[in-house]
């Protein structure tokens, strides 16, 4: 008998995820947050998986429904279960809303994926440094 040999999956592209410095106070943004495209299905758990352990587990995603491909309710991301909901609220098209119960909440700004370099490199560091 043999075996077939998989090829290597194909590497993810990096993350791009900027966090503002913990303080402990609430913020309006406390990162940004730019994906590589709008399905948020294969984003969102490469998101989920590079961000801080103490943030604890997300169970809850907001998204602005205008921005993302078409979503279902819920999403399974390494064996567990988080629920997606959507937002058509203009106040903040551009942002994620994070929920992690007992831990906290927090919201990232998102840039667009089709954003330039020059345009995207601005926002991440302005939302990397709010306060």
């Amino acid at each position: 008998m043999t075996t077939a040999v998989q090829p290597p999956l194909p590497e993810r592209p990096p993350l791009r995820l900027r966090l503002a410095p913990y303080g402990g106070l609430p913020r309006a943004i406390d990162g940004a947050w730019w994906p590589h495209s709008d399905d948020l299905l294969t984003e969102l758990p490469h998101l989920l998986a590079g961000l801080p352990t103490a943030w604890g587990h997300i169970s809850s995603v907001t998204v602005n429904g205008g921005a993302w491909s078409a979503l279902p309710g819920r999403i399974l991301v390494v064996n567990q279960v988080v629920r997606l909901t959507t937002n058509a609220t203009t106040a903040a098209p551009h942002t994620i809303v994070l929920v992690a119960p007992g831990e906290g909440r927090w919201d990232l700004l998102v840039v667009p994926p089709n954003a330039t370099e020059d345009a995207a490199g601005p926002l991440m560091s302005a939302a990397g440094a709010f306060r």
